[in-house]
């Protein structure tokens, strides 16, 4: 059994299963100290992963934004709403469709993401300091592997 010296009940990663149970452990943790290196924004992981979302799909609808975050569309417009009244986002009118409408990061949502990316960033590059260079070098392999999974 393949385990983490510092954690003797560790999965066993030779198994498709414990893989899975060792990634979703380990992902959720990385994930919980990324938020921790959050800047002063105060906004919910929500509100932030939807304003990065609308950031790299500008001109969105609020309706592909709920599908492409995995949310319900009353959900996702209350998100819009509050990163609205912050003056991060923008409503306006589809080019092609009255009905609808798009949504679109202001000047401040933009500087707002940048900060939250360079706080985390710099917290995660004195972690990867830490490292060996070959564990750095099975990190940068398994980066596009994790992100086609994010994808699926």
């Amino acid at each position: 059994m393949l385990t983490n010296p510092k954690n003797p009940r560790a999965s066993d990663v030779r198994s498709d299963a414990g893989l899975a149970s060792a990634l979703r452990v380990s992902l959720a943790r990385l994930n919980r100290r990324l938020r921790r290196q959050a800047g002063a924004s105060s906004l919910t992981p929500t509100q932030l992963a939807a304003l990065a979302a609308v950031e790299r799909h500008s001109g969105i609808t609020p309706g592909e934004l709920a599908e492409h975050e995995k949310m319900q569309p009353p959900s996702m417009t209350r998100v819009i709403s509050a990163l609205e009244e912050r003056g991060l986002l923008v409503r306006s009118p589809h080019p092609t469709d009255r009905r609808q409408v798009t949504v679109s990061v202001t000047e401040p949502g933009h500087t707002l993401l940048a900060q939250e990316r360079r706080s985390k960033e710099a917290w995660l590059v004195h972690r990867l300091k830490e490292l060996t260079p070959e564990e750095r070098a099975t990190l940068r392999a398994a980066a596009p592997i994790l992100e086609r999974l994010s994808q699926m």
